[in-house]
């Protein structure tokens, strides 16, 4: 395995959540328009030569009760579906992730499937079996937690009836 690569500048510029906010809303509108053929594949940084499956992830704000829709990375793992909190290795977790904490039941889509699941944070021996398949799948997230202090989370989505 390689070293993780030195965190970029500027990575904790306040400009970057904000032009994550608004490309996510553009992918979320075309893979809903399109079932997930475009936008059901991630392909910037280690996706470029290897492409990530991607989902659309519903949660409630813990405080607005708003619904929002968030694209992530994700890897299937029996009927569950698991996806990390990285937030592309910056200081805090992502907002959606909070949000999961607080209303736990939850909708994804995967391509033109949705599925109703309840959220819950692997425990660490979880999380332990699970991370180096999740960094096989997508190498940055050994990146994205060299830069920062925090474990970053990662989240088992189990189907619900």
């Amino acid at each position: 395995m390689t070293a993780p690569k030195p965190k970029p500048n500027g990575l904790d510029s306040p400009i970057i959540p904000k032009v994550m906010k608004y490309a996510g809303k553009v992918h979320v509108r075309v893979y809903r328009l399109t079932n997930g053929r475009v936008g059901g594949k991630w392909r910037i940084g280690a996706g470029w030569k290897k492409p990530v499956p991607t989902l659309l992830l519903n949660h409630v704000g813990r405080t607005s009760g708003r619904e929002f829709t968030t694209p992530l990375l994700y890897l299937l793992d029996g009927p569950n579906v698991v996806i990390v909190a990285s937030q592309g290795g910056l200081p805090k977790n992502p907002q959606w992730y909070a949000n999961l904490i607080a209303h736990p039941d939850t909708r994804v889509q995967i391509n033109a499937e949705k599925r109703a699941v309840t959220a819950r944070t692997a425990t660490e021996q979880e999380r332990s079996a699970l991370w180096p398949r999740l960094v096989e799948l997508y190498a940055d997230f050994d990146n994205y937690q060299s830069w920062t202090d925090r474990e970053i989370p990662v989240v088992l989505l189990e189907p619900r009836s």
